[in-house]
């Protein structure tokens, strides 16, 4: 089967595909899976990369002064979507959070707004721009769909009650029209958005799943009643940074048109691998969940500023996606054994190796890039990210593909992954 094409499963068998599906929504088997997709390429087994072990030392020098340069006096901020809001040095959240006196209630806001700002996060597209119309300034990837949905959020976009526009519900996402994402993202002909159409489903599945569990969204269906769910159930207003994740994947797992299924149930980003034995129900899969790590990191910050204390923030995995990965193949850390032609699916081999070498090599990384900057265990996995890791590989990738430094081979992108 050409690499291009992409596979839809048929539902795995149904002994013990509970405790399977379970196993899957956690971070822990993010990392489990991935590492034994590394030892298999380690061993030789793959016949689309090997590692060249003795660049990691290189790749933790380029992440290290990158960050440095960035944070010189090392106070490194974790990676979320809340800092493509201040792209171009305009604090976009601060102007609307103002008006928010109550501070659950503005955590509630919060979280709202980074659900559906990074449900909308896969890759934009080479072409696609969006000028703010406050000074016409124009942002592209991540910070121009960082800056379009905050302004369509606070038009109300994602509100179905004029009187309170800054919320997202399930009502209004349910009802969200294509049309209505194209013109608050000015997509168009000569504007065109990677996978518009995508995104605009995916969040009016996230309007039916929000609107299917009120006792952790509430009435309304609105994402940032997780707030209120955790200020009740947290013991001693502590959480741990995986039970995020393992919260949104259990509530969230329907929105995600993945062709994995267990039970009839759609297990969400992750891919087929045959190092991934197991000998159970979810044999061959590695999960990866990118965009709901995304937004558990996202999440960090909102539920902190509601008095809950995040903690084991190195119970996440790095994220999946090409800007870290790039940075391992650019470097020459993981070398492909031939050249790749044509663009890759999400779903084929390749691309799920590649993403699984990119979780366990940032892990790896962690310690050297720590210790080149002279921290401690303070320097998390969210913060060699935001160092880090995401910046580094664009910043190599411009460097080698100029002017804007896509992907290290193209891929095919739909909007919900890549």
């Amino acid at each position: 089967m050409s690499t291009t094409e992409q596979t839809v499963d048929r539902p795995l068998a149904t002994s013990g595909g509970a405790a399977a599906l379970h196993a899957l929504r956690s971070a822990k088997t993010v990392r489990e899976r991935c590492r034994m997709v590394r030892r298999w390429v380690a061993a030789g087994h793959s016949p689309h990369f090997t590692l060249e072990e003795d660049r990691l030392g290189n790749v933790a020098d380029y992440v290290a002064t990158l960050t440095r340069s960035a944070y010189p006096d090392l106070r490194i901020p974790p990676h979320s979507r809340w800092r493509h809001f201040t792209a171009g040095g305009v604090d976009r959240w601060r102007r609307l959070e103002q008006s928010i006196a109550d501070p659950v209630a503005r955590a509630r806001t919060a979280v709202d707004l980074a659900t559906v700002s990074v449900l909308l996060d896969a890759g934009a597209g080479e072409r696609w721009r969006y000028r703010e119309p406050a000074d016409g300034r124009a942002f592209a990837r991540s910070e121009g769909l960082a800056v379009a949905s905050i302004d369509l959020f606070a038009a109300g976009g994602f509100s179905c009650d004029a009187r309170r526009p800054l919320q997202a519900d399930a009502a209004a996402l349910q009802a969200l029209g294509t049309e209505t994402l194209a013109h608050g993202f000015q997509a168009g002909p000569d504007n065109p958005l990677v996978g518009l159409e995508r995104r605009a489903d995916l969040l009016r599945r996230l309007g039916r799943a929000l609107a299917a569990r009120p006792e952790l969204y509430g009435s309304a269906g609105r994402p940032g009643h997780l707030v209120d769910f955790f200020l009740r159930t947290a013991p001693d207003g502590r959480l741990p940074a995986a039970l995020i994740l393992e919260t949104l994947l259990d509530s969230l797992s329907s929105i995600w048109p993945s062709g994995l299924v267990v039970d009839g149930i759609p297990i969400g980003d992750a891919g087929r691998h045959p190092a991934a034995r197991t000998g159970d129900a979810s044999d061959g899969i590695v999960p990866f969940h990118k965009l709901s790590q995304w937004l558990a990191y996202s999440l960090i910050e909102p539920l902190a500023a509601a008095g809950l204390t995040v903690t084991a923030l190195d119970g996440l995995t790095a994220l999946a996606e090409y800007r870290n990965g790039g940075l391992l193949i650019d470097l020459g850390l993981i070398r492909p054994r031939r050249p790749i032609e044509g663009p890759q699916a999400p779903s084929c081999e390749l691309v799920v190796e590649w993403r699984a070498l990119t979780v366990v090599l940032m892990d790896e990384l962690l310690v050297p890039v720590r210790q080149r900057l002279g921290l401690g265990a303070e320097f998390a996995l969210p913060h060699l990210l935001q160092g880090g890791t995401w910046s580094a590989g664009r910043d190599i990738a411009r460097a080698l593909r100029p002017p804007d430094g896509p992907p290290p081979f193209p891929l095919i992108a739909d909007g919900t992954v890549f």
